[in-house]
């Protein structure tokens, strides 16, 4: 592990030995993050007016902010969940194995069900329900379509590539 990692009012982040931080990635006071997950460069994860919560073989990539609201709303990502660069998650709910792609924006009380999609640069609005097997897009996003049997299957494929990457950075910052 490494990054810059701050507490707030006492509480500092709790993440698993085996996750990979990078150097410039940023996590602040009430988060946890497991096993195997990475959090790439850029990153900036701030559980301070409330907690995130993230699981394993999650990937975060480079420049994605994750923040919460103080009303209420904390950020809760499963595991084995996708999010590509410079997404935006404010608030919201994502279920194990859901793929959230480059530059996409959820905001307050958004899930996304397992094994759902939002496209790049999509921008999902506030209490809106993305459900399992759907791709959403657009901006505002809705449901477009099905996910077909390719990108249904390619979403573990993410994953999998993820978690070896991070294992390797995470060796390599041993040495």
């Amino acid at each position: 592990m490494t990054g810059l990692m701050l507490p707030y009012k006492n509480r500092m982040p709790k993440i698993a030995g085996d996750a990979f931080i990078a150097p410039t990635a940023t996590v602040v006071g009430d988060v946890e993050i497991g096993a195997r997950s990475s959090i790439w460069f850029g990153v900036v994860i701030r559980g301070d007016v409330n907690e995130i919560r993230i699981g394993e073989r999650t990937n975060v990539q480079d420049n994605t902010v994750i923040h919460v609201t103080r009303n209420g709303l904390g950020t809760y990502i499963g595991s084995g969940v996708t999010i590509g660069h410079m997404a935006l998650l404010h608030a919201c709910t994502l279920e194990d194995g859901s793929f959230i792609g480059m530059g996409a924006k959820l905001m307050d009380g958004v899930v996304v069900e397992s094994g759902a999609m939002v496209a790049a640069g999509a921008l999902v609005t506030m209490g809106k329900r993305v459900k399992a097997g759907e791709l959403w897009a657009g901006y505002p996003a809705r449901c477009v379509r099905k996910l077909t049997r390719e990108e249904a299957d390619f979403l573990p494929d993410t994953n999998a590539h993820y978690a070896k990457l991070g294992a390797e950075y995470l060796a390599a910052l041993k040495e």
